[in-house]
């Protein structure tokens, strides 16, 4: 009898601790089909909602995250494709441990889009003042996509990684379009208690602060930007003055610039406020090498082209004309031999410390664990290939 007590205690101590060893194990990354990987996310208070693809639960604590990537599809909206490319920079950043991995899903049932739609799911609006812009929900209009990210952000930092201490928004393409104007109109920035930056990638427009465009001479010029592939460094002969509006009427209309807000996340807000907040916030542009063709949806409208001829020189000239005229905490970084291609931007050597930060410092941690983001490097106009 005695004899099977001990074999019952044994018993019953190895069970505790195996169910203890389960309990506490952290969670892994979600690295199944990405299909598999996806949850809801209510906005607005519910029953709105909208779909992401994550690598862990942003419903299920986990003390070992400390950064988050939020990154953004492009005009296709493959969120799918999206979060397998950032779990690709996770796993050569060797950051997969510890950083949770967000590909929101702006899905829209209009024409040009055509995705299906499952209510109360979101369904945004895919034209014109788009998900790109914060536009206004087709099935809920006091909702808009920026409001879907404001979502994802507050319940990020809600406890549910209590160590989180760097976020970064990141988009290529009709992506980077959303991130640069989120990044200049959100209204969490400051109250977020982490430390958030942006990365916009090879997008086709840009909001301009003011009625000012680059000229057509120098780096604007058609001829010397199309052949900007030719090196890896920025270019920033720019000039800017006024345009002849009478060519293209709305040339500063919302999304290209701050008039006509009258729907949307920024309808109410104020232009010096978001000129404030563009100019303030760490944004880093990321730009291919080669991305100087016409191609991939390329925005040939008349308000882009006033912008520059190519994706590359659109986004050289507006980060020179930030830093120039308004001071802006940005900068510009050449991504050597890509186009216009997310997963060669995504996983540069270049760009994977952009996209995984070094996080604050802990306690015990050395000095070299939390490095400062240096400060915007100003472009050299006078300076040979850049």
């Amino acid at each position: 009898m005695r004899g099977l007590l001990l074999l019952l205690r044994i018993w019953v101590l190895a069970w505790m601790s195996s169910a203890t060893c389960a309990w506490a194990a952290p969670a892994a990354p979600c690295t199944a089909a990405p299909g598999a990987c996806t949850e809801w996310v209510t906005v607005g208070g519910g029953p709105a909602r909208a779909l992401i693809y994550r690598s862990y639960s942003l419903d299920v604590r986990n003390e070992r995250i400390t950064r988050l990537l939020v990154v953004v599809h492009g005009k296709n909206r493959d969120a799918d494709n999206y979060y397998s490319t950032a779990m690709a920079a996770a796993f050569l950043a060797h950051a997969m441990d510890d950083t949770a991995i967000v590909a929101p899903y702006m899905a829209s049932s209009a024409r040009d889009c055509e995705d299906p739609i499952t209510p109360p799911q979101i369904d945004f609006s895919c034209t014109g003042d788009s998900w790109r812009a914060g536009a206004s929900a087709l099935s809920h209009p006091q909702l808009t996509s920026f409001d879907f990210v404001d979502e994802i952000l507050r319940k990020a930092t809600s406890g549910v990684f209590p160590n989180l201490r760097r976020i970064v928004v990141a988009g290529h393409s009709a992506g980077g379009q959303f991130t640069m104007r989120y990044a200049m109109s959100n209204k969490l920035h400051d109250d977020l208690k982490v430390e958030l930056s942006y990365v916009v990638a090879n997008p086709s427009s840009y909001p301009w602060p003011d009625s000012a465009r680059p000229l057509p001479k120098g780096d604007a010029h058609p001829t010397a930007a199309q052949s900007a592939w030719e090196d890896e460094h920025p270019h920033a002969r720019f000039e800017f003055g006024a345009i002849d509006a009478t060519q293209c009427p709305e040339f500063n209309r919302w999304p290209f610039g701050l008039d006509a807000r009258t729907t949307g996340y920024t309808r109410n807000m104020e232009s010096e406020r978001l000129v404030r907040q563009l100019a303030s916030r760490p944004t880093t542009y990321v730009l291919g090498q080669i991305d100087v063709l016409p191609v991939a949806g390329f925005d040939s409208s008349c308000a882009a082209m006033m912008q520059g001829p190519t994706r590359r020189a659109r986004g050289e000239a507006f980060v020179a004309y930030m830093q120039q005229r308004w001071r802006a905490h940005h900068r510009v970084r050449i991504v050597p031999d890509c186009g216009h291609n997310a997963r060669c931007i995504f996983t540069a050597d270049e760009v994977l410390p952009l996209l995984f930060p070094a996080v604050t410092k802990a306690a015990g941690a050395s000095d070299e664990d939390s490095q400062p983001t240096p400060a915007p490097e100003p472009l050299d106009a006078n300076q040979q290939g850049s």
